[in-house]
């Protein structure tokens, strides 16, 4: 029997802080507790630290209670097995946590079965447990999102990780003489980190609009700040000064599931269901957001499937917008007779909003599309919901956007089927560009990645909003990537794994915790994933839909004019409109000022007038010259 003796010094979820050196100098309370401060909007409900008895190790946290509301889940927490392998010392292992472990009551019934004991009801002591149980090889044991830190006094290591996809933020510091990490990276600078522009992202920002380096994901818009990327963990050893990175888990995209339509059907319906069952659990109310399309609205159909108190829905409206979805996100609420509430942002409240949306954002993002986001999440705030389901993942993995179909018919020409699959998407009223470039793609693949490479460097290079000078001593070739797309999977792969999903991740993250609000994500179960990985292409995109084995999984359970939805949207607010108001449109030019006096964009930008653009229009430079000027 394995027992864990166990210490509740302070508290849990959703902020994390931590220093890690040799120096105790380095290592206080007040120094850990500038951080959590930086970081109180995450974890409103209590803070809390640990420093160690050498004041090597220093751990911080903020509190967001959504799983046992006791004491019993307050942290850092500290458990020590006693006693399997004869170590008795107290203490052995310290944790700070963000996220949530989803499967954790399963975990804990294995965990058990193996001798362990439990004492609270959070999923705090099964990370623990398992870590003590398997090490490194328990992150293939989690359905969740997170990001933690564990501290093993015995071995003098610390292990950090986060999660497959990236929902949960770790950012690091490290200069050969202290490791720093926290869940922003506002917790650094608080520490003394120096606030230092990466010129070469901001450059491929401003000329591409890429919010990251599709190369090395550990890059952020600042020097020396480093993200652990998605499915990576962490090692420092404290005693050999030895570290490492690894990636523990990674989607197989080649394996193709040999299954019949009805059989993928079904087990899709399972993993979706069960994915969602998950993601309800919780010692506080939880609501979902509902925009209207069909990714949100199928979350709203499982969740009426599995309970029967009234749910609460929250809808971004833009009335009088050609592209406002309300009328959609009604149609669900009214069938499933939801606690509908609505919000509708408008450019006076982008403004009023700007500085806290932009310090609590700490990186540039694509357009306004996200403050949309920002705002359904302050209203569940203030309707006292601390959880929201909402439905991001699903694009990427299941082909949502619409250009996936070039790839999907670029598959089917080299595959068969390219000319049944074109006219079921012109009889569905959805246009794609076709040329004889797309036939070139199919059978050229790697020459198509060296030219779309080669065309995004000239885009950067001959824009004439550019300062020659800042893209000479900036500019760098090899962070531009393209990738060989031999059929859909490799594309969707690169936008899951590599470049597209965790932009969006961060958006949600810190626009929920900005406000105290916990996102869950049903389509992000790594087993619901990498199951849509398996099928093929024609289970993802068919009959001239795309998502199609959703779509088939919904019928009967959503109305059909959102289950044959074809025009894809999602929150898109009327941003040119709001870029053309007169307080806008005076910011943006005082944005072009400011890019200019620091020798980024050409002086003749500034005469040039305000080229405001929709939401997700191409060569955003307005936006973007916006996004740039508030990050200096």
């Amino acid at each position: 029997m394995v027992y864990l003796h166990r210490k509740f010094d302070f508290y849990s979820m959703c902020g994390i802080a931590g220093i890690i050196s040799m120096n105790p100098q380095h290592i206080s309370t007040e120094r850990l507790k500038r951080m959590t401060d930086a970081l109180a909007h995450r974890g409103p409900d209590g803070e809390g630290f640990w420093i160690n008895s050498n004041n090597t190790v220093g751990f911080g946290h903020r509190r967001l209670a959504i799983i046992d509301l006791t004491d019993g889940g307050k942290q850092p927490m500290h458990l020590t097995p006693a006693l399997s392998k004869g170590e008795g010392e107290k203490h052995r292992y310290s944790i700070t946590y963000n996220g949530e472990i989803y499967n954790y009551i399963e975990l804990k019934e294995e965990l058990q079965k193996k001798g362990y004991n439990f004492h609270t009801k959070s999923d705090i002591e099964v990370i623990l447990a398992a870590y003590d149980y398997w090490k490194e090889d328990c992150l293939k044991q989690f359905d969740g999102m997170f990001a933690f830190a564990i501290w093993d006094e015995q071995e003098q290591l610390l292990f950090a990780a986060r999660d497959c996809f990236g929902e949960k933020p770790f950012y690091y510091f490290f200069d050969g003489e202290q490791f720093l990490f926290a869940s922003e990276m506002k917790a650094l600078w608080a520490a003394g980190v120096k606030k230092n522009i990466n010129h070469t992202m901001l450059l491929n920002y401003i000329g591409l609009g890429w919010v990251k380096n599709p190369v090395d994901l550990s890059q952020t818009f600042y020097q020396h700040i480093i993200a652990l990327p998605q499915s990576h963990y962490l090692k420092l050893n404290l005693r050999t000064g030895s570290n490492e990175i690894v990636q523990y888990r990674d989607l197989d995209k080649e394996t193709v599931a040999n299954i019949s339509e009805t059989e993928a059907i079904e087990q899709f319906q399972q993993l979706f269901n069960t994915s969602v069952k998950r993601r309800l659990r919780s010692d506080v109310e939880v609501g979902t957001s509902l925009s209207g399309g069909l990714d949100s609205s199928s979350i709203v159909a499982v969740i009426s499937q599995l309970q029967t108190n009234k749910l609460q829905a929250f809808t971004s409206s833009f009335p009088g917008f050609e592209k406002d979805e309300t009328a959609y996100a009604k149609q669900v609420a009214d069938q499933f007779q939801l606690q509908h509430h609505l919000v509708a942002p408008t450019a006076e409240s982008l403004l009023n909003d700007w500085q806290q949306f932009i310090h609590h954002q700490e990186e540039p993002f694509q357009s306004a599309s996200i403050y949309a986001q920002y705002k359904v999440y302050e209203l569940t705030k203030q309707k006292g919901i601390k959880v929201i389901l909402d439905g991001q993942g699903a694009d990427e993995t299941l082909a949502g956007y619409h250009k996936y179909i070039h790839w999907f018919l670029q598959e089917k020409l080299k595959g068969g089927g390219y000319k049944v699959e074109a006219k079921a998407f012109t009889q569905n009223n959805i246009s794609f560009d076709w040329s004889w470039r797309n036939k070139l793609a199919a059978k050229f693949p790697e020459i198509t990645a060296v030219q779309l490479e080669s065309k995004a460097y000239k885009e950067i290079k001959f824009n004439a909003g550019i300062q020659p000078d800042y893209f000479k001593t900036h500019i760098n070739k090899q962070t531009i990537f393209k990738p060989i797309v031999r059929k859909l999977n490799d594309l969707l792969y690169y936008n899951t794994m590599q470049f597209g999903l965790e932009e969006l991740l961060r958006y949600a993250d810190r626009n929920s915790m900005t406000h105290g609000v916990e996102v869950r994500l049903p389509f992000l179960s790594f087993d619901l994933v990498q199951f849509i990985f398996s099928l093929p292409s024609h289970y993802k995109i068919r009959n001239g839909f795309t998502k199609y084995i959703l779509r088939e999984s919904m019928k009967g359970l959503l109305p059909s004019s959102i289950v044959y939805r074809t025009d894809k949207i999602g929150y898109e607010p009327p941003q040119q409109q709001w870029m053309q108001t007169p307080a806008f449109t005076a910011l943006l030019h005082e944005s072009r000022q400011k890019l200019v006096a620091e020798k980024i964009i050409d002086a003749d930008v500034v005469k040039q007038p305000i080229a405001a653009k929709a939401a997700h229009a191409v060569n955003n430079y307005e936006w973007r010259y916006f996004n740039a000027a508030n990050l200096l």
